[in-house]
């Protein structure tokens, strides 16, 4: 009778079946990202953080869903209302919205998911 601990390295030589998955881990997505999404870069910009903080104190680091009062500014997300998916008009001049992490990651999220998408368009 064959042993398991014998098929482990022939295990270890095959190849995989499935190919490349995404990226493994979030510094990696980040950077196909920032290749790929003209957003990405938008993020980064002065423009992006004086708009944010205008929204944050405009709504006085309350989160609009849970209404958590946060004064760590790090932890609280300007949160775009509708969903901008990469269309400047909507980046720049769409509603916003203060949201913790927790309620921007999880609730907010899953509704953008849900909304179906038709390549090209922007809602």
């Amino acid at each position: 009778m064959t042993k398991l601990s014998n098929l482990r390295p022939a295990l270890g030589t095959m190849p995989t079946r499935l190919g490349t998955v995404g990226p493994a881990d979030e510094r990696e997505r980040s950077a196909l990202r920032s290749k790929t999404e003209p957003s990405f870069k938008w993020y980064n910009s002065a423009r992006w953080k004086k708009l944010r903080m205008s929204v944050l104190v405009r709504d006085r680091f309350t989160c609009q869903r849970c209404k958590l009062v946060e004064p760590d500014t790090s932890k609280l997300v300007a949160d775009h209302i509708i969903p901008h998916r990469n269309d400047p008009v909507k980046f720049w001049d769409g509603k916003l919205q203060c949201l913790c992490r927790n309620c921007h990651s999880g609730a907010k999220q899953a509704e953008e998911k849900a909304i179906p998408t038709i390549k090209g368009c922007w809602y």
